[in-house]
């Protein structure tokens, strides 16, 4: 063996790589602030495993989806990104890191070729296209701040990079049934942890948000936190009706209640309205509809006798607000819906018709804590239109490909993700989801795969393999 080690030259590069990977890391911790420290050491792991698997690399963009710190907050007073709130994660610099990577592998295995043709190209193309023009045209006119701009705009279209390094790295069933694996296992640490910092923050929230921000961290994360848990969710539910395995099932079962009662815990609102479409999606969709009754009825029997009562008086909260604005005769809405309201009654009477047909660009009119209103105002009539084009595609893809697939596992992937689509969309009303990282880095993750459901299958006929049978591929 320790002949084998030195008389191999091809082991010194690879050594003297680990040297001085270890060498900076040391420099690194004694020099920089942990968060920091953390952010340089795991984006170098990652650059070295990318390296040479891009694959390994999406397990561990995967797991930082919602594991990941938040390294920078732009929100103090005074910078150009004031009340805006851009947040920069670890998830951002490695999404970065591997894209780049990925990049550099297609330009030297030029046949790889750099986007895999999906049926969402166009649709992705034309909204991205949408928004560049309206934000560039706004800088031009002084309506965006390039900076401001410029950033808000990366990240509008820095999820169709895990959309399309996903769709050119997969390539097999067991890749998707890996995959799933992974994004259901974090969204069971996530909700664990997210259940145990509820005594500390008063709401469940995913981890690692930065103590920067306080209180805007404690009221607008766990409404991000409830939209992912939403799709994930979905996801599991998904696959819980079409799985033919009782373990399977009891596990997926078991995921289910902890998700939902981690979703209660966030008090999110919008993330409670979501489940509703969810669950009636499932019901019209699926083939097991009397399964998916039952178990709807049997949660909702549950959530009536057991939900705390903190969790009602958040649900009476919105049209009973002791100090809420008062509208339709006696409802009285709280702060918080009033201003969503406000927000989409401004988009309509004054910002979108000032502005119709390109809109304000992304940045350029003021912050709306709601999707479509803030679409439609900053990218006007066009930009709306390429976003609605693109999220009709979704569903009818997805709808599609889940009519048509045969495997179970992929048939419950597309099943889930088109109620968690169905379910995002609702969950859009009252909250950005479009735009949240939490929410569309699994989104557009799943997305890929639900895309190319018709090439797998095509490729790998339907096998019954367990679920939990994990492995990678290598």
């Amino acid at each position: 063996m320790v002949g084998t080690w030195t008389s191999d030259s091809r082991w010194w590069p690879s050594l003297g790589v680990i040297i001085a990977l270890l060498a900076t890391a040391a420099y690194i911790i004694s020099e920089f602030e942990p968060t920091t420290g953390l952010i340089i050491g795991l984006s170098a792991l990652v650059i070295l495993v990318a390296m040479t698997n891009i694959e390994v690399a999406l397990y561990v963009l995967i797991f930082s989806m919602l594991l990941g710190p938040q390294v920078v907050a732009s929100t103090a007073a005074g910078t150009p990104l004031a009340s805006r709130g851009l947040t920069l994660r670890l998830d951002d610099s490695l999404l970065v890191i591997i894209g780049l990577l990925w990049l550099a592998r297609i330009a030297i295995h030029s046949d790889l070729g750099v986007f895999t043709k999906t049926p969402l190209n166009r649709q992705i193309a034309w909204y991205t296209f949408a928004c560049v023009l309206s934000t560039g045209l706004g800088m031009v006119f002084g309506r965006v701040e390039v900076l401001t701009g410029s950033l808000f705009t990366l990240k509008y279209i820095e999820y169709f990079l895990i959309y399309f390094m996903v769709a050119n790295n997969l390539k097999s069933r067991t890749q998707v049934r890996n995959f799933t694996v992974a994004l259901l296992l974090t969204c069971l640490i996530v909700s664990l942890i997210g259940i145990s910092l509820t005594p500390f923050w008063g709401r469940a929230s995913a981890p690692f948000e930065g103590t920067g921000e306080g209180a805007r961290a404690r009221n607008i994360e766990p409404n991000s936190f409830g939209g992912y848990l939403v799709l994930l969710l979905a996801l599991n539910l998904g696959l819980l009706v079409t799985q033919e395995s009782r373990r399977v099932k009891v596990v997926l079962s078991l995921l289910a209640g902890i998700i939902l009662v981690t979703l209660g815990l966030t008090f999110s609102r919008s993330s409670y309205l979501a489940v509703v479409p969810l669950f009636f999606s499932l019901l019209f969709f699926s083939k097991r509809r009397t399964g998916v009754l039952i178990g709807g009825l049997l949660f909702a029997g549950v959530f009536v006798f057991t939900a705390p009562k903190a969790v009602w008086d958040r649900i009476e909260s919105t049209y009973n607000a002791p100090e809420g604005e008062v509208v339709a005769g006696r409802l009285r809405l709280d702060p918080s819906t009033t201003a969503r309201l406000k927000d989409y009654e401004d988009a309509l009477t004054n910002g979108f018709p000032q502005r119709p047909i390109l809109g304000w660009g992304i940045t350029g009119y003021f912050f709306m804590d709601a999707q479509y209103p803030r679409t439609l105002v900053e990218t006007g009539a066009f930009g709306f239109a390429m976003f609605l084009w693109l999220m009709i595609s979704v569903f009818r893809l997805a709808r599609r490909h889940y009519q048509q697939a045969k495997d179970p596992l992929m048939k419950g992937v597309s099943l889930g993700f088109l109620s968690g689509h169905i379910a995002i969309l609702t969950h859009a009303i009252g909250a950005n989801s479009f735009i949240i990282v939490r929410i569309m880095e699994p989104y557009w993750f799943l997305a890929a795969i639900v895309m190319l459901v018709p090439q797998i299958e095509e490729v790998q006929p339907s096998i019954e393999v367990p679920l939990t049978h994990v492995g990678i591929r290598r």
